[in-house]
């Protein structure tokens, strides 16, 4: 049992984080599709923005190494329920941080789409739901770091 909850905590951070950079890659996607056909000069500022939300499951991935070393047959329930926990935690943070900074960014491209020069304020203020992302996997490391040493 306590081999599966750890591997659920994994999945979760994985999934999770995964499925929040998909759907916020998607916004932003939808919004520089329709920001191009407006002013297709700007297109390299609306693939900028529109890769941002991507990160967030770039964190789930070192989650995922960071939390599988300490799986092993083993394994108790104090650290299994601490690798679920922080899995769980890091997954969720990242899925609605994905998705809140793809709003962010699509208002952005369709600012920039419409002729404003929005791009440096939408960068700026990308970097705020991001920020939450990056604590969630800090939190994880940490969690992480208070498990016992695989033998």
């Amino acid at each position: 049992m306590e081999i599966v909850l750890a591997y659920l905590g994994l999945a979760m951070a994985v999934a999770l984080s995964g499925v929040g950079s998909a759907y916020g890659v998607t916004i932003c996607g939808n919004a520089a599709i329709g920001a191009y056909k407006k002013n297709p000069s700007a297109s390299g500022s609306y693939i900028a923005l529109a890769a941002l939300p991507s990160s967030q499951g770039l964190y789930g991935f070192v989650g995922f190494f960071m939390l599988n070393a300490k799986i092993h047959a083993g394994i108790d329930m104090f650290s299994a329920s601490a690798i679920f926990g922080a899995g769980l935690a890091l997954g969720l943070v990242a899925l609605f941080s994905a998705i809140r900074q793809a709003k962010v960014c699509a208002n952005g491209i369709s600012a920039i789409g419409g002729g404003h020069n929005a791009f440096g304020t939408t960068m700026v203020l990308a970097v705020f739901p991001e920020l939450y992302a990056i604590l969630g996997l800090l939190v994880l490391i940490l969690i992480a770091g208070t498990l016992p040493a695989v033998a």
